[in-house]
């Protein structure tokens, strides 16, 4: 049952795009201000206990609501599951951003793919030539779709019911959130949300990773992903961006401009230069990686289904 309500949900998804804004962050904001505010000002500093009554408030109370719902019809229960996961989820809203930087880049428009990637990536690509929004796009896609789909279907199979993509789901909204308020004096509460988020995304990041590197060329990708990954500041999208670099054969990471200055960054991957022609090889690669996790899901269900 678990794969058939993450193949509506992505169906769903792919046909009517989540309103990520109205639907995740905004009632995630008011509930994070909620407990924040209720939390005292020391508490609210430090982090701990916020993040702890925040996320186990949403885990605990969705697989309550699953095992409820299982006692009133399992059907009913079922379709909590594919509701939850569609709201985990949010893979064709990148695709659909990823598609017009593409398309930008082929028609020339690089002005236009530009804004279209400082938007998505939440900051300036004013300067970027065209090597650089492909890179840039290609890893915004790697690490996007990795947290949008393929972790959210592991903490699912993995904990009861939906509890597991809301608990993957809620932690990646704080630690967003947070980040975003370290320079206000809530560094610590930041410091705090990255680390719990870290540890939560420590397998899947990596069964992500393998997946691209069995689809892709093997040996470059776990070449790049033992050798490279520990240059980069963000350990778990280092480890995304250079597997999917060496599974593509393509260089990615190296310096851009960003914001008026040239930011230094360590070459990711091997193999050849980054063009607007290598962009629709990694959606290829991604759905590749997301067909064999679903594969070994089926895989796994049969065999479950067979021992009992």
């Amino acid at each position: 049952m678990a794969i058939l309500a993450v193949f509506i949900a992505l169906v769903i998804e792919q046909l009517r795009p989540l309103q990520a804004q109205a639907l995740v962050y905004s009632p995630l904001g008011r509930l994070s201000s909620w407990v924040l505010e209720r939390a005292g000002n020391r508490a609210a500093q430090r982090g701990r206990l916020p993040w702890w009554l925040i996320v186990l408030a949403t885990t605990v109370g969705a697989a309550l609501a699953h095992a409820f719902l299982w006692d009133v019809h399992p059907t009913i229960a079922f379709a909590f599951n594919v509701a939850v996961l569609y709201w985990a989820t949010g893979f064709s809203g990148d695709h659909q951003r990823f598609a017009d930087i593409d398309l930008a880049l082929r028609m020339g428009e690089l002005e236009r793919a530009r804004t279209l990637l400082g938007e998505w990536r939440g900051a300036d690509s004013s300067a970027a030539d065209e090597s650089e929004v492909a890179r840039l796009a290609i890893e915004q896609a790697l690490v996007s779709s990795h947290r949008n789909v393929f972790a959210v279907i592991f903490w699912f199979v993995v904990l009861p019911g939906p509890s597991g993509a809301v608990l993957y789901r809620v932690a990646r909204f704080l630690r967003e959130a947070w980040a975003r308020q370290a320079d206000a004096g809530f560094g610590e509460r930041a410091s705090f949300a990255r680390r719990a988020f870290e540890l939560i995304d420590w397998l899947p990041v990596r069964l992500t990773a393998a997946s691209l590197s069995v689809v892709g060329d093997f040996e470059d990708a776990l070449y790049c992903w033992r050798t490279q990954s520990m240059n980069w500041p963000d350990k778990s999208s280092a480890i995304l961006i250079a597997a999917g670099g060496g599974a593509m054969g393509l260089k990615l990471g190296m310096p851009i401009h960003q914001s008026g200055e040239i930011v230094e960054r360590p070459e990711m991957g091997l193999g050849e230069e980054t063009s607007a022609d290598h962009m629709r090889g990694v959606v290829r690669l991604i759905w590749r990686a997301l067909v064999v996790c679903l594969l070994v899901l089926i895989l796994l269900t049969l065999a479950g289904v067979a021992g009992g």
